[in-house]
């Protein structure tokens, strides 16, 4: 299992106190392809900037397919440009990928509020693998999780993860999150406000 997927599972699989929007989803998926492909050299960091290193075809598909959407010459893409491009409905794909695959049941979640149900992923050895990883507290898939309100665990330079290049990653996804965030707000602000007048006195 990838990062992404062990991600994809822990936030359908996982009790939390509050909804997880598939848009912040979305953004650490793809924050977590990054660092998957980091750990495996198919890319590396310098600076901010993801420049393309030993290429290599992951055989997960999702993630090979994110390696080859890579920019693989200068101007090189920064973190933040390629969450908000690669993270563009990331959660359906591998929502999708997921159903495609099979091991997955229509179940209702109250945090992901769907009409037919959302599809939850059954037992398997995948899912297992997940959960193991989940309940070991792996720095990574908890920072990630941290970010998106999984964990309920202080996100504040993630402590725990000590590869300077992760922690780039971890904290553009941060920021990005941060930002859709105060954009929900606001239309939310907006659209109350625009009611109101509306209703008059």
């Amino acid at each position: 299992m990838s990062t992404p997927r062990d991600l994809f599972v822990v936030a359908m699989d996982v009790e939390h106190t509050r909804p997880v929007e598939q848009g912040d989803l979305s953004l650490a998926l793809a924050g977590a392809e990054v660092i998957d492909l980091i750990d495996a050299h198919t890319v590396t960091l310098d600076g901010d900037l993801i420049v393309p290193g030993d290429w290599s075809e992951p055989a997960d598909r999702l993630l090979a397919e994110a390696a080859s959407s890579i920019t693989r010459q200068a101007p090189y893409e920064s973190v933040e440009e390629w969450l908000w491009r690669r993270g563009r409905g990331l959660y359906s794909a591998y929502l999708a990928d997921l159903d495609a695959e099979g091991p997955g049941t229509r179940q209702r979640r109250r945090w992901l509020p769907s009409r037919t149900g959302q599809t939850v992923p059954v037992d398997s050895p995948a899912r297992r693998s997940s959960a193991d990883r989940w309940a070991s507290q792996e720095p990574v898939l908890t920072a990630l999780a941290t970010v998106v309100g999984i964990s309920d665990k202080a996100a504040e330079d993630f402590p725990s993860v000590t590869d300077e290049a992760v922690l780039t990653v971890l904290a553009a996804v941060d920021d990005a999150v941060t930002e859709l965030v105060a954009v929900r707000q606001r239309r939310a602000i907006e659209e109350a406000a625009f009611d109101n007048i509306w209703r008059g006195p």
